[in-house]
This record gives C-alpha cells, sequence and structure tokens, in this order.
C-alpha cells in the first residue's frame, strides 16, 4: 500500500485523484488546499489529515519522512496551473514521487528546471495524460498506424464547453494564472493529436480572445484545424439550449466517438504510473510545447484549407 499526499484537494479534478487512489488500494494520507471545501474526502477516505497552509502541510510530510514506515510515497498535484511547478518541486524535496495534472506547466524552460529537480532527488514527475488510456483513441492510433497513404488524415477537433459569469472571476479566466483558453482546455485534446498523428509539423493561431481560440495544426499524418470556446453563444444549433458541452472530433469525415469511457481513466492512469508505465516529462514535452507557442503567437489570416468552419463566426 503506498502512502499519497494530496495538493489543491478542493478542486474540481481532485475527487478523481482520491478515487484513483482509493481504487488502486493504497492510502490518501493527508490532503492540502486554500479552501477548506473538501468534505468529498469523508466518503474516500475520512481518516485523512487535512491542512489549510501549505507550511503546516509540509511540516507534516517531513515529520511523516522520519520513518519508513509512515513516508509518504506520492504527491498528486491538483492545483491551479500557475502553482503547479512549484507544488512540483516542493513534492520531489519531500522525497516522493509526483503525479500532475496538465498542463504540467506553462513552458519548455520550465520542464527542463523541473528535469533538474529529478536529478537532485532522485525522484520522478508523471503527468495525467488520461486519454491515452481511453479505448477510442487507442483505437484510432492503431488504425492509422496500420494504414499505408501517402495522404494526410483530414482532422477536424471542435471543443465548446459552456462555463458561466464565475469562471472570469475564478483563477481559469486569468491568463497569468490558467495561461489561456488554449492551455487550460485544450492541452490534453493536443497531447491526443501528437499522440495518434506523430510529431506537429505546423502551428498556426487563427484567433483568440479570452473565451475562444482557433487554429490549424499540421502532424505527420494529419491535417487538423482546431476550435475550443467556453462561450455558449458557440454551441450549434443542433444541442443549444440542450446540452453545455459540444465535444467533436473527426477524422477524414468519420466522426471519433468517445463522449463515454472517461469514469476510469484516472484509475487506469495511475495503475500505470504504479507498475513503472507512467508518463513522465519528455511525454508531456509535446504539448506543453504546442501551447507555448498558441500562447505568444499573433493571429494570422487562415488559408482556405487550414480554417475551421465555426472561425467564419468571428472573423
Amino acid at each position: 500500500m503506498k502512502k499519497f499526499a494530496l495538493i489543491g484537494a478542493a478542486g474540481y479534478i481532485a475527487p478523481r485523484h482520491m478515487k484513483a487512489i482509493k481504487e488502486t488500494d493504497n492510502l490518501l494520507v493527508c490532503g492540502y488546499d486554500i479552501n477548506d471545501s473538501v468534505g468529498i474526502i469523508d466518503s474516500i477516505s475520512p481518516q485523512s489529515e487535512f491542512f489549510t497552509e501549505f507550511e503546516r502541510f509540509t511540516d507534516y510530510a517531513y515529520t511523516l519522512r522520519r520513518d519508513s514506515e509512515t513516508k509518504l510515497d506520492y504527491v498528486a498535484v491538483c492545483s491551479p496551473n500557475y502553482l503547479h511547478k512549484s507544488h512540483i518541486a516542493a513534492g520531489l524535496r519531500m522525497g516522493c514521487d509526483v503525479i500532475c495534472e496538465k498542463p504540467l506547466v506553462p513552458s519548455p524552460e520550465l520542464l527542463d528546471e523541473l528535469q533538474l529537480i529529478e536529478q537532485e532527488t532522485g525522484q520522478r514527475i508523471y503527468n495525467i495524460l488520461q486519454l491515452r488510456h481511453h479505448q477510442a483513441i487507442l483505437d484510432l492510433k492503431e488504425k492509422v498506424a496500420l494504414e499505408q497513404r501517402d495522404e494526410k488524415h483530414e482532422v477536424e477537433l471542435t471543443y465548446i464547453t459552456s462555463r458561466g459569469n464565475w469562471y472570469m472571476e475564478s483563477w481559469k479566466g486569468d491568463p497569468r494564472k490558467s495561461f489561456g483558453i488554449a492551455t487550460n482546455i485544450g492541452v490534453h485534446f493536443f497531447d491526443m493529436l501528437h499522440f495518434i498523428f506523430g510529431k506537429l509539423q505546423k502551428n498556426v493561431l487563427h484567433y483568440a480572445n479570452d473565451y475562444k481560440a482557433a487554429g490549424y495544426l499540421e502532424y505527420e499524418n494529419a491535417r487538423v484545424p482546431w476550435f475550443l470556446s467556453i462561450d455558449a453563444n458557440d454551441l450549434p444549433d443542433s444541442v443549444k439550449g440542450k446540452q453545455p458541452t459540444y465535444r467533436s472530433i473527426t477524422c477524414d469525415g468519420e466522426e471519433l466517438e468517445f463522449s463515454g469511457g472517461f469514469t476510469d481513466l484516472h484509475t487506469i492512469s495511475y495503475k500505470e504510473i504504479l507498475a513503472g508505465r507512467g508518463y513522465g516529462i519528455e511525454d508531456a514535452r509535446h504539448c506543453v510545447e504546442t501551447v507555448n507557442y498558441i500562447r505568444s503567437a499573433v493571429p494570422e489570416d487562415a488559408a482556405p484549407n487550414e480554417a475551421h468552419p465555426f472561425l467564419q463566426k468571428l472573423v
């Protein structure tokens, strides 16, 4: 039984990590968050310690480290994006391996810094790249790998996840903390595209504001116009008023159905990490480089065959 600490215990994604810790027969020893709305811990690990001050949390972790029977093995990081680097570094320096949500960090330079801390501490960092475990994604990856074709696949990515007024008041609405729409809601899709279609060859930004972004990515085996939004007004008429989210990925005109199958992906990710098959810094580098470029890119006019269909509504 491995012993876990959880940083960001009151966050949206934290319950999936708590569930994964429990379902892999491990123990959540302690949690930390500046917010105290963490009652869900009672249904998963009621004996866990909880702290709202980081200093008390780290002091407790260092006390546990004195005894091999109580020492923490892993720190799971579910905190806001801009705190990932600091919290990962703290976990490594506690003598723990670290499991962190996406995006690991916003830039390749910070990935390099984390690699140095890995070397200094002898510990490992693992990134949750859960779409790589989704069966529909794995099936498409296998299909693409087996096909012998000269032309690139024509792929279209659309993801609209409606958010209320609270979003812009939270850390997610502050680009200094979330690193913007493409990073906050798009990074796992960009990782998925690389996972299936190979190295990125072209990255063009067509549109970006605080609520939506659009652009074009070209991989070794695919051409991908993409559109991401948190604005409910962007929902297609077919779903507007019926559902708040629209997720569509087509490959050569065929819809990739993966709306289901998400429930257990964090648990699968944990099982792979615990078995020594987790995704580390170099696995995350490609999608970090992709969103880092998008964040600093100047929008430019789209070539006719590179424009997402929704782009014409914006320009």
